[in-house]
């Protein structure tokens, strides 16, 4: 196993102290169905030696069972793990593979063509730096060739390898060759990419791959291996680029030393620099550059090291230690680019968690700028997104981070969206640059506040949450509620579901995107309401955890009662008072909640009302005295 090294015989020490020296590529293939990806990367491993003879043995006797080569190695099954890949001969996972020559290693990972996979190939492009773009001769440029080249060059992979693969199947044809590099031309300037290198090969009989090729002549290019074992590293470029530190850890192993942890991804540092923490943007000074084999004189871009500072300044996980002189940027609005990756689609005034480094704050996006047709470019509307839609979006989040742009820095500019709920990655974004109305608009300072305006009015603000389904008695019960409250001399406000369609809220229609943007409004008007010191009784069917979460998130532990109106399905139908489930079981009225348009059962309610064992004043009894009970009437 592993290539041929004559100080392997020789001098063993010397040999594995240079292979722990060699610089790390990371590459990924990708491209179209069907195109050679598996196959290459099982060639690679295969020249430069990295199996095993039980493993040569295992893929022999695979060929056998799985192969599509005849009575030739299958090299893609040395890939190819899942029971699924080998059936169907296809890639659906992501695929990771090590190997490595006299001058340099190597990390690949083998991204699947399927367009229902292209989330799979975000991830596996999201640290490479390059990309070898499979391209079988006898099909030419594809969908997915352009997909893919597009997410190549939005993910910030600069150096592209276009692998025209499968030319023995052609004849070895180099107008074919031609062809194929005329047509990819043209697509590349029309979205930037400039480094871009065309090789014709056969991976299956090893045509170019790591020696020049006698039956192609006619090309006097350079083989695939020359190829990555000379091109630039991204860690090469990355420290000329100002000095980032995102803070992983806080080291504090005792009273005496107290250092922030992290791996530099960018720019050179060494003691006695000047820096600057984001987004607080407290300065000090770098005191010491500490390392497992001690203190080093200078780190660079890649290194893991702690820092400590002269200082005494606060500093968190998820914080960004950067040059003084050239800080990242601090802000919470953004224009980004996101690749959503979820079956369920994005919907905009939803939060999610945004993770970038080791930072997690909430995120809402505010709007969608357009979805980007990666087939001809085109910039269309979109109100939402679909699983594997690009689109630019405006984002608003709940506390300013610290940032690059994702152009300038990979580390500090990429991010990625989570579900609060779920805890699934439903997206990965780019951060483009801060939005100029997040510098011009501050909190004002106010001198009379909440607790100043509840004492007045003798109560503790708080929002009663009533979600149901449609013709549950929320908003008779509700409406009682407040009629009991305002007879006990408390200061209320009563937001209806119906009430506020008709002038809040009468732009939104009942598509999931527009249920979640009414609860959005409804739930900012009711902190509002709070901040003024009412108490505040709300009905509406909210019917998405995931809003009925952030309404709570807006609000003090303490503020925010959620009162589930459980009425069975039946029930509520057969009362129909506006004949609604009538309508909705005829498809006269679409996205109807409990028919077409499902509704999320509360799991942790604080009150939840049974209305097959409560009439509505029995109802709106309890829960004045349960809103007694906790306090809410107390002063």
């Amino acid at each position: 196993m592993a290539h041929i090294s004559d100080l392997i015989a020789t001098d063993i020490e010397q040999y594995l102290q240079a292979h722990e020296k060699k610089r790390l590529l990371r590459f990924i293939t990708c491209g179209s169905v069907d195109d050679g990806k598996s196959t290459l990367i099982g060639r690679l491993l295969f020249e430069s030696k990295m199996l095993f003879e039980d493993q040569l043995a295992a893929v022999a006797a695979d060929s056998k069972k799985y192969g599509t080569q005849g009575e030739a190695l299958d090299f893609a099954l040395l890939v190819d793990g899942l029971a699924a890949e080998r059936e169907q001969g296809i890639t659906i996972d992501v695929a990771y593979r090590f190997f490595s020559t006299d001058k340099r290693k190597f990390i690949v990972a083998d991204t699947p063509g399927h367009e229902q996979y292209t989330r799979n190939m975000v991830t596996g492009a999201s640290t490479a730096d390059a990309a070898v773009l499979m391209v079988d001769a006898r099909k030419g440029v594809l969908t997915q060739t352009r997909r893919h080249s597009y997410l190549a060059s939005l993910l910030g992979i600069r150096h592209i390898i276009v692998a025209i693969n499968k030319m023995d199947l052609v004849d070895y044809s180099e107008k074919t060759f031609r062809r194929i590099v005329d047509d990819y031309r043209a697509f590349a300037s029309q979205i930037g990419l400039e480094d871009v290198t065309f090789i014709p090969m056969s991976a299956f009989r090893g045509d170019n791959i790591t020696a020049p090729s006698d039956n192609m002549p006619w090309y006097h290019g350079t083989t695939l291996m020359d190829y990555l074992e000379t091109v630039e590293i991204d860690e090469d470029r990355l420290q000329k680029q100002p000095f980032r530190l995102p803070v992983q850890w806080v080291n504090r192993p005792n009273l005496d030393f107290r250092g922030f942890a992290g791996t530099i991804a960018g720019g050179v540092i060494k003691p006695g620099e000047r820096i600057r923490v984001q987004p607080s943007g407290r300065e000090s000074t770098v005191a010491r550059i500490v390392v497992q084999e001690g203190d080093l004189e200078q780190a660079v871009a890649g290194q893991s090291i702690t820092l400590t500072l002269a200082d005494e300044i606060d500093i968190s996980r998820g914080d960004v230690i950067s040059a003084a002189s050239s800080p990242a940027g601090s802000a919470d609005q953004f224009e980004t680019t996101l690749v959503w990756m979820h079956d369920e689609p994005l919907l905009p005034g939803r939060p999610y968690l945004l993770k970038i480094g080791a930072k997690t704050v909430t995120a809402t996006v505010t709007h969608i700028k357009y979805q980007v047709n990666v087939n001809t470019m085109e910039h269309i509307a979109a109100k939402t997104l679909e699983l594997n839609a690009i689109g630019v979006c405006n984002l608003n989040l709940d506390r300013p981070i610290a940032f690059d742009p994702y152009a300038e820095n990979r580390d500090t500019g990429g991010f990625i969206l989570i579900d609060r709920l779920g805890n699934n990655t439903v997206g990965a974004g780019l951060i483009h640059f801060a939005l100029r109305r997040s510098q011009n608009i501050h909190m004002q300072h106010v001198d009379v506040d909440k607790a100043a305006r509840a004492a007045l009015k003798h109560q503790k603000p708080c929002v009663l949450w009533f979600t149901g389904l449609s013709g549950a008695g929320k908003s008779a019960i509700a409406n009682l509620v407040e009629k009991r409250l305002h007879a006990l001399g408390r200061h209320t406000y009563l937001l209806d579901g119906d009430n506020v369609r008709h002038g809040l809220n009468k732009d939104l229609g009942f598509t999931d995107a527009d249920r979640v943007e009414n609860i959005r409004r409804v739930a900012e008007v009711a902190r509002l309401m709070v901040d003024a010191g009412l108490i505040v009784i709300t009905a509406f069917i909210s019917p998405f955890r995931a809003e009925r979460e952030m309404a709570r998130s807006l609000l003090g532990s303490d503020e925010f009662i959620e009162v589930f109106i459980d009425t069975p399905l039946e029930i509520a139908e057969q009362r129909d008072v506006k004949g609604l489930y009538k309508k909705a079981r005829c498809g006269e009225l679409k996205n109807f909640t409990g028919i077409d348009s499902p509704y999320e059962v509360p799991e942790n309610a604080e009150i939840r009302i049974d209305t097959t064992l409560l009439g509505a004043n029995e109802a709106a009894d309890y829960l004045v005295l349960e809103l007694q009970r906790r306090g809410g009437l107390s002063g």
